[in-house]
């Protein structure tokens, strides 16, 4: 950081560490007796896409990793790798997205990195995501809310990160809390 950074009071970007990953599992638990929200077994991975003969690759290297993903494109033209696993298995589902984001950072694709997402639903069938911002470095939850298009259950959002604070890094800046409408695995 130079100094006209430090005299306008801009800060480094936070580099990606993947490894804050692991921390999902402690948090799903957090979650499940703070919260009533329990683990759904399905978390995705997003990234810009990829053309041609480099994705075909990817999608085939990626099944060898994993054994089974499903691909997918969303409207924005951004792909999605859902990764399924029994609902009380948050530990191997997490390992599948750290093996799908280190693959892909490792193949030079780090840059168009951009989240990966745990899914999860309380008793009342409410859906509830823990997304990882790769450039950020950050977690933030998103709560949509059912049955109502594209609205958020702002609360429910705001207490999960109060719920989590000990557990995850959660992003500060509320507006980086970007909505992640029809994510696989959400």
């Amino acid at each position: 950081m130079g100094f006209l950074d430090a005299l306008f009071g801009r800060r480094k970007p936070a580099r990606p560490d993947l490894d804050q990953l692991f921390a999902l599992p402690s948090a799903a638990i957090t979650l499940e007796t703070g919260g009533g929200f329990r683990p759904t077994g399905l978390g995705s991975v997003c990234f810009a896409g990829v053309e041609g003969g480099a994705f075909t690759r990817l999608q085939e290297e990626v099944r060898q990793l994993l054994g089974a993903a499903e691909f997918s494109q969303d409207s924005f033209g951004y792909t999605w790798v859902l990764c399924r696993h029994e609902p009380e298995d948050t530990a191997a589902l997490v390992n599948d997205l750290h093996a799908v984001n280190t693959y892909l950072q490792d193949a030079g694709f780090g840059p168009q990195l951009l989240c990966s997402l745990v899914g999860f639903r309380d008793g009342q069938d409410r859906p509830l995501a823990l997304v990882y911002l790769y450039k950020r470095g950050t977690f933030y939850p998103f709560a949509p809310l059912p049955g109502t298009g594209e609205k958020r259950d702002g609360a429910l959002e705001l207490q999960t990160k109060a719920l989590l604070a000990d557990d995850l890094t959660v992003e500060a800046d509320l507006g980086r809390w970007f909505p992640v409408w029809g994510a696989p695995g959400l």
